[in-house]
């Protein structure tokens, strides 16, 4: 395209986009100083947000791990009600992780070790580690913290059921313990009541050192 020209007959300057033009007049009342330091500031800031943002997918992250606990077990105190059938939880030490899956009583004498290893009390699905669904989450209990009996805690294991760690709801009961689920500084709990088979998510707060109803 040839240049613009006058009446004259010579060339003229293209004009500047009108954005260019305004850029360039906010620009004339900062320093370069100014500007150093502004961007210096949106460093910072971004380095303060970016661990309250990782922190907060933490929390999130073991939250929902602590409520699908949850709901695995009111899923299995639902089921044993309807089939009239031993139906449980059982967590099994594996590598990084506690394994755990859901069974069914083959032979009416309620969910046993011997039973399942023998095939006759049979699982209900694929065993599952909370890590493989929830990224950073695992069972367990960070020394130090205090059960949510308000005992002070000397171990890390984070599964407290019984020595056979079964979850037993034969008739809409469980088996009572508690749960611990950790992420990477999220702490929650899965209060079982054995009465009921009923459940309850807690959260450990260490600013007041209680837990707490999410």
């Amino acid at each position: 395209m040839p240049p613009a020209t006058n009446k004259s007959g010579g060339s003229r300057p293209r004009r500047r986009p009108a954005f260019i033009r305004h850029m360039q007049t906010q620009l004339r009342g900062f320093t370069v100083i100014e500007l150093v330091f502004a961007i210096a500031l949106g460093v910072v800031l971004t380095a303060l947000v970016l661990p309250i943002g990782a922190d907060a997918l933490d929390d999130m992250r073991t939250r929902a791990a602590a409520r699908y606990l949850s709901g695995r077990i009111a899923t299995a105190r639902l089921g044993a009600i309807n089939r009239s059938q031993a139906t449980g939880l059982r967590f099994l030490v594996s590598s990084p992780d506690y394994q755990f899956s859901t069974y069914i009583d083959g032979n009416g004498n309620g969910l046993r070790t011997a039973d399942i290893t023998a095939s006759v009390d049979t699982p209900v699905g694929p065993a599952r580690q909370l890590g493989s669904d929830f990224r950073g989450v695992h069972f367990g209990l960070a020394v130090g913290i205090p059960d949510v009996d308000g005992v002070r805690n000397t171990a890390a294991d984070g599964v407290r059921i019984g020595t056979a760690r079964i979850l037993i709801s034969p008739d809409g009961t469980a088996t009572s313990g508690t749960l611990y689920v950790q992420g990477t500084r999220a702490q929650y709990a899965v209060r079982v009541l054995g009465a009921t088979g009923r459940t309850r998510v807690l959260k450990y707060e260490p600013g007041s050192r209680a837990w707490v109803s999410p």
